[in-house]
This record gives C-alpha cells, structure tokens and sequence, in this order.
C-alpha cells in the first residue's frame, strides 16, 4: 500500500538537453539576483541595525524586490488574491515548497519562523539569518526562551510567518495544524493586541505534468527539484490567498485558534483546486 509521502513514478520528469540548458540560464539569473540582493541587503542592514535595532524600516524592501523578480525568471504566473493585513500580528499558511518563501515575501513583510537547523544550512541559512528569520529549537526546554521571543518580536511589529502543518506536502491536501505554536499568542496579553491572518498556497501544473509538480515533501533531494523546476519550459502559476484576519481574543484556546486558522486555509485551497483536494 502506497500513501502521497512516497514520491509516484508519475512525479518523474525526464530532463532533456534542452532543459538542463534552460536550468542552468535560469539558476545563473536567479542565484545572481537573489546574490546580489543578499549582498546589499547586508550593506544596508550594517546602517539600519545601529539605527533602528530590531525594526527593519528598509530591507525588507530589499527582499520583497528579489522575491518578486523569482516568478518572471522562473516563467511562473504569479497572483494575489485578498489583502495583506496591517494590523499587528502573525500569518500561517499551507506549506508546499521551497517556493513557498518567494511566493509569500513577494507581497508582503513577514519574518518566518524555522527550525534552528535551517541556520547552518549553506547559502540558505545565510539568507534566512539575514532576513530576519525566527529560528526556534524542537527542545521543550527551549520553550520559555522562544516564547519570549516571539513576544519581543510580535510586539515589535514583526509579522511572523509560521507553517503550522509542520511539514511541506504535495500541495493537493492541507494537513491539520498543530496547536502547539499557537500557545505563545496567549501569553502576556499578547491575545488583546494580535491577529493571525490564514494565507492558502494554490500551486497549478504546467500542462501535461502531474498535479504535484511543484509540491516538495518528504526526502525529496532538493536539488533535483530545482533543477526539474528551472528546466521546465512551461510553467504552471501559484495564487497566494489572503483570508479575513482572526483575533486571537476571539478563540477560546490555542486549539480553537488553529482549528479556525486551518478550516480558513483549507476552503481557500479547495476553492481553486476544487476535486483535486484530498485529505
């Protein structure tokens, strides 16, 4: 018996001559922009931090542009449906791919949390750190120190970014969300003065492909990804769905929160894929 975690030899894409050329003009061009704006990123980032500390009046900036620009490199149609709330708080979404991160810093200012492994990742982990990126320990005895983390940053007009499926999927289900992270939202009375705002991922195919093309998940190599990614002559499209905004103060408990986070995301993905969804 097979489950959607086992990649499908329908996943396979076989590369062409042709393909490998496309995969590496499009990773030269997208490496040379999201490398350069590193770059002036950390340049402006040695004025901004003496400045304004934790705030980051300006290099968010920065990110958003070299998000943005990822879509047209990458041949994808790129969309945004609703709108980014301001009111002070956190986002969560569905996770389906790497993509993910450009998809949702294109439109928006939001500080992602991750695991503290993705810190020493190469290259990655020099991006995430530089943007601004939470990392949190899968340790319990980490939890207060996280916790006032989240608080210090939420309350400094930091929107953080979570995933509360704790894992990317193949981009046809929404997987439950865990309550967990939700916790820290009711601490301090933080709960008075936040909102979370459901955001849904809608990945489409390029014709001919399977549904889960652009879905990333399990012990997929990350490299062959990409690669299959940047060789693909026809792209398909990704649609970022905003959903009204929930304040915390309204939900009972941390369970209610993500229960009512999650339903918002899940109808938001089965709005577009309509049949497709499953789980």
């Amino acid at each position: 018996m097979t489950t959607w975690r086992e990649v499908d030899p329908a996943d396979a894409v076989p590369l062409a001559p042709a393909g490998l050329v496309l995969a590496l003009l499009r990773g030269s061009i997208l490496g040379a922009v999201t490398g350069g704006g590193l770059g002036i990123l950390l340049l402006v980032r040695l004025v901004e931090r003496p400045l304004f500390g934790l705030d980051r009046p300006l290099t968010p900036h920065i990110t958003r542009a070299v998000c943005r620009a990822a879509f047209p490199i990458l041949g994808m149609r790129y969309s945004v449906r609703g709108t980014p709330m301001r009111h002070r708080g956190a986002v969560v979404s569905n996770h389906v791919s790497w993509l993910d991160i450009f998809a949702l810093n294109a439109c928006q200012t939001v500080y992602f949390v991750a695991k503290s492994e993705v810190a020493r990742w190469p290259f990655v982990g020099w991006l995430a750190r530089a943007t601004g990126t939470a990392f949190i320990a899968r340790d319990r005895r980490a939890a207060k120190a996280q916790q006032a983390l989240f608080e210090d940053r939420i309350r400094a007009g930091h929107k953080l970014m979570f995933f509360p499926e704790g894992t990317s999927t193949d981009g046809l289900r929404v997987l439950p969300f865990k309550s967990t992270l939700f916790a820290a939202f009711y601490t301090h009375g933080l709960d008075q003065i936040m909102q979370i705002q459901p955001v849904s991922l809608v990945y489409e195919a390029p014709e001919g492909r399977c549904d889960r093309f652009y879905g990333w998940w399990g012990d997929m190599n990350f490299a062959s990804h990409l690669i299959k990614v940047l060789a693909q002559f026809r792209q398909g499209s990704i649609a970022v769905v905003f959903h009204d905004p929930v304040a915390v103060d309204a939900m009972p408990s941390r369970k209610e929160l993500a229960r009512q986070c999650e339903d918002a995301v899940r109808t938001g993905v089965g709005g577009l894929l309509g049949p497709r969804l499953q789980g």
